[in-house]
């Protein structure tokens, strides 16, 4: 994918386009003139999305000297977009290496800025009583800054955007609890800001002056408490007023697994969110604005932010979701396709049936395949299987569906991620569930003389013993699960051949 590489503007380098922030960077960019290339661990993930045609993707990752310093080779602006969230307890080394190696190669390529979207700091708090994110954070934008080539690094506290991981677990939280038992950070005073705004400050840094290089804090215009955002936002919503009481016994370790068993954001990643509202997170200066004047109407504030966000949602164009980027620690190898693949056993799970429906009938349910929809069989053994997942801290069943009805390479999918799409023919999906071992789902559309057919495969790759009698004790129950999908999914294509039939169909 090569973008014009003639173009007029600045060639700018995007690092998590595959993320939230960075996959609604490139668009901006790109609409503001500039060309841009992505960096990513795994450019088909960047296929599908509506502007990888204008814009020039290569392999490589941040942590990788070599590649870093390739992707950097005429680039006038470069963005950091990236951190290891929740990887575990090594994730502060992996930040502060990435950051140099990044800063490194932008000063050895003679990169005219960097621009770094960080995190919110407190005023007046040792950086040791930070919590390690934002902790991390802070010291990434410091190692930029510190690089030899001006940069801006811009510091936001909770971004309130359709499909962010705080705007989700403010949502789920308000919607689901009408009364609610609280940790005790939801007094804490913050500065929530637009995603719109977000993506201004970062489009509007890329022309900055070369001698200014320096950190900026970015908010909008109202500081509220977190108990004040799920009242507003209930009102916003047309939700009946909710009943709030903070306790103190909540710890953050607690409220982040309160927060994963009643949202989607699983505690893995809630717990760094819970931890960085232990301090109050209030800008003490606009200074962007003299760089990235404000309008009339932005910033933005927070009433209207979330009724933006909103209006997204019911609409289905969230473009982007705090899920977009990978899961840390989910597996992450692609399907071994060739036939005398060597990498040891490879479990399968085959079915397939006539089905009395158009091939694109078909597909619409296949595409249209769980959120909402569901997976078609056995509910109940799909909701329990992804409880079990939470517990053990995967990411569970409940990351839905970035658009009802279409799909594309990279979207989460509940507990899958989509990981090879062929339009009207295939849907590969990848598990990121935990499991002793590797497992895809294959679901295909075909035509069998003159016949539509449906075929279904289920592939696990162990690992060690545990893998094998992980699938040798599940086993028993494919018949219903796998069975039952593949005749159900076949009888909702010919019940209601416009549209996904939801999972309460006949069958198991």
């Amino acid at each position: 994918m090569n973008a014009d590489e003639d173009g007029p503007g600045p060639r700018c380098l995007v690092t998590g386009a595959t993320g939230y922030i960075g996959g609604r960077l490139v668009p901006e960019l790109l609409d503001a003139g500039h060309r841009v290339r992505c960096l990513a661990r795994s450019p088909g993930k960047l296929r599908d999305h509506p502007w990888s045609g204008r814009a020039e993707v290569v392999k490589g990752d941040v942590t990788d000297a070599g590649s870093v310093a390739e992707a950097m080779r005429g680039v006038d602006v470069a963005y950091y977009l990236v951190h290891a969230l929740g990887t575990g307890d090594s994730f502060e080394e992996t930040d502060r290496r990435a950051a140099r190696v990044f800063g490194e190669a932008a000063r050895a390529a003679g990169v005219g800025r960097i621009v770094y979207l960080g995190g919110l700091t407190p005023a007046g708090v040792p950086e040791r009583e930070l919590s390690p994110h934002l902790r991390s954070r802070a010291e990434v934008g410091r190692i930029l800054l510190d690089s030899g080539v001006p940069t801006t690094v811009l510091r936001a506290a909770v971004v309130i955007g359709s499909g962010s991981a705080s705007f989700e677990m403010l949502r789920y939280l308000t919607e689901r609890l009408p009364v609610m038992i609280t940790p005790s950070w939801v007094r804490t005073r913050l500065q929530p800001v637009a995603v719109r705004d977000v993506l201004r400050y970062l489009v509007g840094s890329a022309g900055m002056p070369a001698g200014v290089s320096r950190a900026f804090d970015i908010g909008g215009p109202d500081v509220l408490t977190y108990r004040d955002m799920m009242l507003r936002y209930a009102a916003v919503a047309g939700l009946p007023r909710r009943v709030i009481v903070p306790v103190p016994v909540l710890t953050p370790g607690l409220s982040s697994h309160w927060v994963g068993l009643v949202t989607p954001v699983p505690a893995s990643i809630a717990r760094p969110l819970a931890e960085s509202l232990r301090h109050e997170v209030v800008c003490r200066e606009h200074d962007i604005a003299r760089h990235v004047p404000d309008t009339d109407r932005q910033p933005i504030g927070f009433d209207e932010a979330v009724r933006l966000a909103l209006q997204r949602v019911r609409d289905a164009k969230v473009t982007t979701r705090w899920s977009s980027a990978a899961v840390p620690g989910a597996p992450s190898d692609p399907l071994p396709t060739d036939p005398d693949w060597a990498g040891g056993s490879l479990y399968t799970d085959e079915r397939e049936l006539p089905v009395d429906a158009s091939r694109g009938a078909l597909w619409r349910v296949i595409e249209g395949i769980g959120g909402e929809n569901g997976w078609y069989s056995c509910p109940l053994a799909w909701a329990v299987r992804g409880r079990l997942d939470r517990l053990v801290g995967g990411v569970g069943l409940r990351r839905g569906r970035r658009d009802a009805a279409r799909l594309r390479v990279g979207d989460s999918l509940d507990f899958w991620r989509v990981e090879e799409i062929e339009p009207g023919r295939l849907l590969r999906l990848r598990a990121e569930m935990r499991l002793p071992g590797l497992a895809w789902l294959e679901m295909y559309a075909e035509d069998d003389g003159g016949r539509t057919r449906y075929r279904q495969r289920a592939l696990f790759h162990p690992h060690g013993l545990l893998g094998h009698a992980y699938w040798w004790s599940v086993s028993p129950f494919h018949a219903a699960v796998f069975g039952g999908m593949a005749r159900n999914i076949a009888l909702a294509a010919a019940r209601d051949p416009a549209a996904p039939a939801r999972q309460d169909v006949s069958g198991g």
